[in-house]
């Protein structure tokens, strides 16, 4: 047999009437395969033109909104609430804040992300020249600044007549003096109708603090602060609302009656997108409570779900959903298949319910069974327009709860909102959420599809969410993708192919054959 030149290569494979590996379709064919969950295959590599870095990870979760990086926070209340939120949305993502609480707690929590950045203050705190250097400081206290517009009137629309700052107060010892006698009256002001961008520039070249922005007639009519302009600078990549430019929040809630009234809280605390959030989605109460989410509330982005089928998303995506949430039982602490013998595979769920959903718009997030960076990468391969992550993010210092120690390992407490636990706690006015969200709040006997367990300290989300961003750009550049979209795009083209594992190749591409090993993710 002849050796042919190594220049050839590339004529002599078009030769081939079979590509490597399989298409998405051949990979998850139940006929052959069964259901399939991410560690049954793998992605094959691509053709690298590109760097990492330039990899965009951005993506659509409803039909309007979109965030610069495909993660969302579980809406369990041990990994969601304003602070795992406000990190989340910094780092491109969006954290959706659990509903097993109050409705004022869960509305106050949404109001502290959607406070945290702002592009223009619309609605800030305003005091009059009569005000005291008391009522500053109890500001300060309250919320943790002080610098404070003053009108002639003591509120917005008011004639601007001085600012109020730490820097004037810190020395005033008479906390009855008027702000009258204290305030900075040579101030450095915009007109309305000003850009962001340009506001910007001023509050950066100024070196102030705060602009405000003024009428024709000086009155005040928004605000802005430099603390946002350097938050700015931190974040490239946090998702904001394009209006307000304020980060994006969103929250869970069931589909009782009494959630119409704490949906109402949530929109007027600024809420952008509300999960129904329900193990089963494909309801009559869902269905309804869409319409009227729709009717009442046009300006909120409705994500329905959970499903893991084609059937159930098409009743959900008939009713108005403007996204969609895949997954029944594939938690790392989930038992509902086990007890409820009910639910499907996950990347085979994935795999379908997206490829339908496409046809309309609808964006999927794949729930359930992320447990690493390739997990991550196989839902996006599957359809799927984000990632919701729970047990990933368990752990890190903004999820509620505290700290202990066991064995000499610092762990915080994780549980699933089927937990025993979670459908014993009980709010007082609004019932229990986890009770809603298993349609069980009328059951004497409570079965858990849930249980309570303890994850190892992650530190910071922001530096873990961090190495997840850096760890999906990698995985796309090998693939050859220099975009989610393309990437979507590439699988239901055929281009990106797949391949099964067995049993052996999973041990095969693990770690092993060592002695004893270290595993640090990054650094």
């Amino acid at each position: 047999m002849s050796v042919l030149d190594h220049t050839q290569a590339l004529s002599v494979l078009k030769e081939y009437k079979e590509r490597d590996g399989l298409s998405a379709e051949q990979l998850l064919d139940e006929q052959w395969s069964g259901g399939l969950t991410y560690n049954d295959f793998l992605i094959l590599p691509g053709y690298i033109d590109f760097p990492a870095h330039k990899v965009n990870l951005e993506s659509h979760i409803t039909k309007k909104i979109t965030v610069r990086t495909p993660f969302l926070s579980s809406p369990m209340d041990t990994v969601t609430e304003a602070d795992m939120a406000i990190s989340m949305a910094l780092l491109g993502g969006i954290g959706i804040i659990h509903h097993n609480c109050s409705a004022e707690e869960q509305a106050e929590m949404v109001r502290k992300v959607k406070k945290f950045e702002n592009g223009f203050i619309m609605d800030p705190i305003v005091l009059s020249p009569q005000h005291t250097v008391a009522d500053v400081k109890d500001v300060k206290e309250a919320h943790g600044f002080c610098g404070i517009p003053i009108t002639d009137t003591g509120k917005m629309k008011g004639k601007l007549v001085g600012i109020v700052t730490a820097r004037d107060i810190q020395f005033q010892s008479d906390d009855a003096s008027t702000l009258e006698s204290i305030m900075t009256t040579d101030l450095v002001v915009a007109k309305q109708g000003i850009t962001l961008a340009d506001a910007n520039r001023i509050l950066f070249t100024s070196k102030k603090g705060k602009l405000p922005i003024v009428d024709e007639a000086g009155c005040l009519v928004s605000l802005l602060a430099r603390s946002d302009l350097l938050k700015n600078q931190n974040y490239p990549l946090a998702s904001k609302s394009p209006s307000s430019k304020q980060l994006l929040a969103g929250a869970a809630i069931g589909t009782r009656e009494d959630d119409k009234e704490r949906l109402a809280l949530l929109a007027d605390a600024g809420l952008d997108v509300v999960i129904l959030d329900s193990s089963q989605g494909n309801s009559i109460y869902q269905v309804e409570m869409i319409k009227w989410i729709k009717a009442n509330f046009p300006q909120v982005e409705v994500i329905a779900g959970n499903v893991v089928t084609r059937e159930q998303a098409a009743t959900l995506i008939a009713a108005g959903a403007d996204g969609l949430r895949i997954g029944m039982g594939s938690g790392s602490i989930c038992i509902t298949q086990e007890v409820m013998a009910c639910g499907r595979p996950q990347a085979t769920a994935v795999f379908r319910v997206s490829e339908f959903a496409r046809r309309f718009g609808v964006p999927t997030i794949a729930d359930g069974g992320i447990g690493n960076v390739g997990h991550i990468v196989k839902a996006l391969a599957l359809g799927a327009s984000a990632v919701m992550m729970g047990g990933l993010l368990a752990g890190c210092e903004e999820t509620p709860g505290t700290y202990f120690f066991k064995d000499g390992v610092r762990l915080k407490r994780y549980r699933g909102m089927g937990s025993i636990d979670a459908m014993t706690k009980v709010n007082s006015k609004d019932g229990n959420a986890a009770t809603k969200r298993y349609f069980s709040e009328g059951d004497t006997v409570k079965v858990a599809q849930g249980v309570v367990g303890s994850v190892v300290d992650k530190g910071s989300a922001r530096s873990f969410l961090t190495y997840l961003i850096t760890g999906v750009q990698h995985s796309l550049q090998d693939i050859g993708c220099l975009s989610a979209d393309a990437f979507h795009k590439a699988v239901y083209d055929g281009q990106v192919r797949f391949e099964k594992r067995t049993a052996a190749a999973q041990l095969e591409g693990g770690v092993h054959g060592l002695h004893s090993y270290e595993k640090k993710l990054y650094a």
